[in-house]
């Protein structure tokens, strides 16, 4: 199996993969050092329609019309 993962190493040598990887067994990997920064973990766009967003979904309206999936059962 060849996959690519994107990982973050920090300045301690600590390598952070960027995704839920769940090896069954042991793997050898290569690790390639890009000279890019890490990509930011939230968006511009996010942070700047976070407010408009909020005066949309923070309603009773809203509430309601999502209380159906506060009563699925959790797996």
């Amino acid at each position: 199996m060849i996959q690519t993962i994107e990982a973050v190493i920090d300045t301690n040598g600590k390598v952070i993969l960027q995704s839920d990887f769940k090896p069954e067994r042991k793997y050898r990997a290569l690790v390639t050092i890009l000279e890019e920064e890490p990509k930011e973990e939230i968006s511009e766009t996010a942070l700047l329609s976070e407010k408009s967003l909020a005066e949309s979904w923070n309603t009773t309206e809203e509430d309601e019309a999502w209380q159906h999936l506060k009563e699925l059962p959790s797996f």
